[in-house]
């Protein structure tokens, strides 16, 4: 007997954020506890689990194109167990299973710590939807993965309250929970233990962190992972500007360890807009928080998430979107066009934009962003900046890659003795998503 049929092999493929990203972190942990290996290759797989996005309907689409893919890979091995997860999983439930037969285990993001359980049943012949929220969040330790990487994530809080009236999140994440405070240091500290460098803190809106027991807030929390021997990068995501404090900024600015960078969505330039997606603050005071942000910080970088053709957009709602792109300078943007989504409020809102006009202003919106992004990069030529080595450039030979402080892609020349090593990187050329430069040595900051 071959060593491909003593192995349990899992194979897990993701879509959507980074919560998931960490969710399927997390399944793969806990499978592998229960003697699976993970692989690549989905037709040597005894066990395949897709965990999906459902925050737009686009992403949406793509589980039944990838489940579809799977047909002749079941019919070529029926004992093969397939399992969705995530929030599209969530959403639909049972409807799941019956518009997909070949599916034996439909389970939401409330149920990833009994996965181990919900694989067994359906081995046993069970075909079953565990869709409860109850447990969402409330890990009973921290569960590593095996090799965590120079780069891991850590997700301190789940679900959302916000109930913005175009998303589905608080739906299929349920309300907002905040993870211990020292469940989180205990993960973060191991993964650190294992060689990671720079640790990405994870939350639909990490702003609202405030754990019960230690009643630390998020700034807080944020020093405390900071202060971890051997780490030497913090990050997180995302943002709710509504709850973006000025304590926030000044932790940012005072300790090293947290990186320049932050995405802050703010959905629309227009307070008329604003007001009917129930974000709950106005065009003003997301940009007071912007300045304040930049009075304090260094080089500080922004991202952002933009809707066009939200219901009831007018073309001037639109043109103060574009005028908040070019007053706030982003580095980047996600930009997408609205679509209805199951439980959400503008789903029933009338006054819908035509699907050929949110095309129209999404190319405006991007080509102003991508003339940004450039400008910016512009800016940055002839500067020394810190980059953490992450590994081989995707393109050009003899290329390494890294990140800089403020989250910038940079590429230079290098050696591969470099990767994992924090070096000073002197921008030679700006390009639209990525900067071009040449080493300095020794590794100063940005």
């Amino acid at each position: 007997m071959s060593d491909k049929k003593v192995q349990k092999l899992l194979h897990i493929t993701t879509f959507g954020c980074q919560m998931n990203d960490y969710d399927s972190g997390r399944l793969a942990a806990l499978l592998t506890r229960e003697g699976y290996t993970l692989t690549r290759d989905k037709e040597a797989a005894d066990l395949i689990l897709l965990n999906t996005c459902s925050v737009r309907e686009k992403p949406e689409h793509k589980v039944y194109s990838f489940l579809g893919s799977l047909k002749e890979i079941k019919k070529e091995n029926p004992n093969l167990i397939v399992g969705v997860a995530g929030c599209v999983a969530q959403q639909e439930g049972e409807k799941l299973l019956k518009k997909v037969p070949l599916l034996n285990l439909v389970f939401g993001p409330g149920e990833v710590e009994n996965v181990a359980a919900l694989v067994k049943r359906a081995q046993a012949g069970e075909r079953l939807a565990a869709t409860s929220l109850g447990a969402l969040g409330r890990q009973i330790e921290p569960e590593l993965p095996p090799d965590p990487g120079l780069k891991s994530q850590v997700t301190i809080m789940q679900g959302c309250n916000n109930f913005c009236t175009y998303c589905v999140v608080p739906y299929v994440r349920g309300r907002e929970y905040s993870r211990p405070a020292e469940t989180v240091l205990a993960e973060a500290r191991g993964m650190v233990e294992k060689g990671t460098r720079e640790i990405m803190l994870l939350g639909q809106n990490v702003n609202s962190y405030n754990d019960a027991e230690s009643g630390l807030n998020f700034p807080q929390l944020l020093r405390r992972v900071a202060e971890i021997p051997g780490l030497w990068r913090v990050r997180f995501t995302t943002s709710h500007p509504k709850d973006f404090s000025p304590e926030l900024i000044e932790v940012m600015a005072e300790v090293p360890q947290v990186m320049e960078s932050l995405h802050l969505p703010a959905q629309s330039g227009s307070n008329r807009m604003l007001k009917a997606m129930n974000r709950r603050y106005t065009r003003e005071h997301y940009l007071d928080r912007v300045e304040l942000l930049k009075k304090n910080i260094k080089i500080a970088a922004l991202g952002t998430d933009l809707i066009v053709g939200f219901p009831g957009e007018t073309e001037d709602d639109f043109a103060d979107t574009l005028e908040l792109v070019r007053q706030v300078r982003y580095d980047y943007s996600y930009s997408f066009k609205y679509s209805d989504r199951p439980f959400a409020k503008a789903a029933d809102f009338e006054d819908k934009v035509p699907e050929e006009v949110k095309s129209e202003r999404l190319a405006r919106l991007q080509e102003l962003q991508t003339s940004k992004s450039l400008e910016l990069h512009r800016e940055l030529v002839g500067r020394k900046l810190e980059v953490l080595v992450e590994g081989p450039a995707k393109r050009g030979e003899a290329l390494v890659t890294g990140r800089s402080r403020a989250g910038r892609a940079v590429n230079f020349p290098g050696h591969p003795s470099l990767f994992g090593t924090l070096v000073t990187v002197e921008i030679t050329e700006a390009r639209i998503n990525s900067l071009m430069g040449r080493l300095v040595k020794p590794a100063q900051g940005e």
